[in-house]
């Protein structure tokens, strides 16, 4: 199946997805910029900051297990991809109130950072099944790593506008001004909507986006665990997820700069909005490289997520920095480069599913991740450097297995 000829390119289209991304990357990235000086400010100590941000890239993860089958069965790619962002550009803002709720304040800003990682969750694995289609006819590497480039413009942008908010003197207009780039979002996706009712015309290979049948075959509970997937998809989502994991959350890190005095809080998000410039060109570049070697690209990332704490978290702001450059490049290739290797493992009807699953493995590691690393934080830094680096020590196994028996497979077919 090709495109209409009234239809827009598939570059484009990327294009388009990575402006939808761009905007409501301002909002959420802006606002995880400072989530760990905005929840100290209302009285959380680290345990809690690593709690709620683990349990948050938990919610955005884990219910994907949920969305992703849910995505496949209705076809419903669209509705909840919109649905999705939708959650992010309200919920977002509504953290400027949280400073006027008293002693209810830290609640509320806990569960309307729940319910923006819930936003993810709902709209994450559409999203990545609708791209994975238009990507195909441009490469998915470069597909996935230019739409991230795109996604972390506005992941540079959004701290450095909340960044210029705190620095006039208010933590809480710099969540309320988010207001108006998740409007830009939202205004962009229902025009993308109009424009490209079915993206799966792009891909030679998939005969149209909804492909709910094929789920159907399956129960609910055997779709969310992911029934009839791969064991070289199994043994990646297990290597990937250790490495996200064990990758300490910027709530953490923005919390230690800030207890230790390093930088001033309205330069949190300015070291973010670099950590957001690395991952995008560490998308481009690594995205690039796997369409023309493959997927031993990622070996790169344990060894990058290994060093994070041991610089990150550190006393000496150079080396806080070179940490900080690590978080990003780590960041960039998970959520770029990963998921187009999924794309290429598993079968178009399935992959929303497959992204779900994906996730969730991810998820059930981020937040064990999240709190252990909040807790070994405030108890022994040494202690928390070796058991990231045993970890990646086993992720990088686990990787070279993995893509050894993919190799091997593909020879043999």
């Amino acid at each position: 199946m090709t495109p209409p000829s009234t239809a827009p390119s598939a570059w484009r289209v990327v294009w388009w997805f990575g402006f939808v991304s761009l905007s409501a990357d301002m909002v959420y990235e802006g606002a995880r910029s400072v989530y760990g000086p905005l929840l100290a400010a209302l009285g959380a100590s680290a345990v809690v900051v690593g709690l709620v941000t683990g349990a948050g890239e938990a919610v955005a993860l884990v219910l994907r297990l949920a969305f992703g089958p849910l995505a496949d069965r209705t076809g419903r790619y669209w509705s909840l991809t919109i649905l999705g962002y939708g959650l992010t550009a309200v919920c977002v803002p509504l953290l400027a109130l949280a400073p006027r709720l008293g002693a209810a304040g830290l609640g509320f800003a806990a569960t309307m950072i729940l319910l923006e990682r819930l936003g993810k969750a709902v709209r994450s694995p559409s999203k990545s099944a609708l791209l994975a289609y238009v990507a195909a006819a441009v490469g998915r590497g470069r597909g996935f790593g230019v739409h991230k480039a795109l996604d972390q413009v506005g992941a540079f942008a959004g701290p450095l506008l909340v960044a210029g908010v705190v620095a006039l003197g208010s933590l809480w207009w710099g969540m309320a001004v988010l207001a108006v780039p998740g409007a830009i979002a939202m205004l962009l996706l229902f025009t993308l909507r109009r424009r490209v009712p079915d993206p799966g015309v792009y891909d030679a290979q998939a005969a149209a986006v909804p492909a709910a049948g094929a789920a159907e075959r399956r129960g609910w509970w055997a779709e969310a665990v992911g029934a009839g997937l791969s064991g070289d998809f199994f043994r990646y989502a297990v290597a990937a997820s250790l490495t996200t994991g064990a990758l300490v959350t910027f709530g953490i890190i923005g919390y230690h700069l800030t207890v230790e005095g390093l930088v001033p809080v309205a330069a949190v998000p300015v070291v973010y909005a670099g950590a957001m410039a690395v991952e995008a060109v560490a998308a481009l570049l690594v995205g690039s490289i796997y369409d023309s070697t493959g997927p031993r690209v990622l070996l790169v990332v344990p060894v990058l997520v290994a060093l994070v704490p041991a610089l990150a978290l550190g006393s000496a702001l150079a080396a806080v920095v070179v940490g900080v450059v690590a978080w990003g490049s780590a960041q960039g290739v998970q959520d770029s480069t990963v998921k187009a290797v999924i794309a290429d493992l598993v079968e178009a009807p399935r992959r929303a599913t497959a992204y779900g699953v994906f996730a969730g493995i991810q998820g059930l590691l981020a937040i064990v991740g999240g709190v252990g690393a909040g807790w070994l934080y405030e108890r022994s830094l040494p202690a928390l450097v070796a058991v990231v680096a045993v970890s990646q020590g086993v992720a990088l196994v686990l990787l070279v297995d993995t893509f050894r028996r993919s190799a091997l497979r593909h020879r043999a077919g």
